[in-house]
């Protein structure tokens, strides 16, 4: 799915140059799930940026599924993000005054694809219904908690069955169960054939990935699979358990 070759690239402020990513050179296959990790200035966001066609390297080839995009035009990199791309983002980025429902369809209505409205309807719900948000197709994003927000716009980023999912501190502004919740997704999703490419300064998110890239000034320090990937479904069911536990010694007398 994606192959970098030797990617750098440097920031120019005034005279001088910042070296955001130095060299980097990795394959990721199609389907799996992977966590580039590191601390803040490790190059990781960049690199999120350059994989997401955000921006261009300044050295270097980025084949994604087989197609060069590492010297595409503004407008070439738009049409390989809205046909090959789906993004999550700590932040949501939901429409306010557009329903869940509205947030889902908007890919497909400005992704040249021409679809019919009937079928443009019919997939956003399917999407809703895949995350498990039926039933709140026509709630707003004020009405929807934090957790609800982001499955809204999980479904808004695979709706267009991209060949890549990126999600950028997807938990971030998530609490522990709600961020179980999500990473539950990330996996049924995963399970299902998707390539994710996940960054993240949890190691705690990342246990639930199948390989965890560590960058640091720029550069790769490691990259190895997870030993033991955490199941989430199966960590969220102990944490209820282990709350439902606690509630009723509260309530014991």
């Amino acid at each position: 799915m994606i192959e970098l070759d030797r990617i750098q690239k440097i920031y120019r402020t005034g005279g001088s140059e910042v070296h955001a990513v130095r060299g980097v050179s990795l394959s990721i296959q199609r389907g799996e799930f992977v966590a580039f990790m590191g601390s803040s200035g490790s190059g990781k966001s960049t690199m999120m940026n350059i994989l997401g066609c955000l921006d261009r390297p300044t050295g270097g080839r980025y084949l994604l599924a087989g197609d060069d995009v590492s010297k595409l035009n503004r407008d070439a990199r738009a049409l390989v993000r809205s046909h090959k791309l789906g993004f999550v983002f700590q932040g949501f980025n939901l429409l306010p005054r557009a329903t869940a429902l509205e947030n889902v369809e908007l890919p497909m209505l400005y992704g040249q694809r021409n679809l019919p409205r009937d079928e443009v309807r019919a997939r956003a719900l399917k999407s809703l219904e895949q995350v498990g948000l039926k039933g709140r197709a026509e709630h707003y994003p004020s009405q929807l908690s934090g957790g609800q927000q982001q499955r809204v716009a999980i479904a808004r980023a695979v709706v267009n069955r991209p060949a890549l999912l990126l999600a950028d501190e997807p938990t971030g502004n998530l609490d522990s169960r709600t961020s179980l919740e999500i990473m539950a997704i990330f996996q049924r999703l995963n399970a299902q054939g998707d390539t994710i490419v996940m960054v993240t300064h949890e190691p705690d998110v990342a246990a639930f990935t199948g390989r965890q890239i560590y960058m640091k000034d720029g550069r790769v320090l490691r990259d190895e699979p997870t030993a033991r990937p955490l199941d989430a479904a199966h960590e969220l069911q102990a944490w209820q358990g282990d709350v439902a536990l606690a509630s009723a010694a509260r309530v014991t007398p």
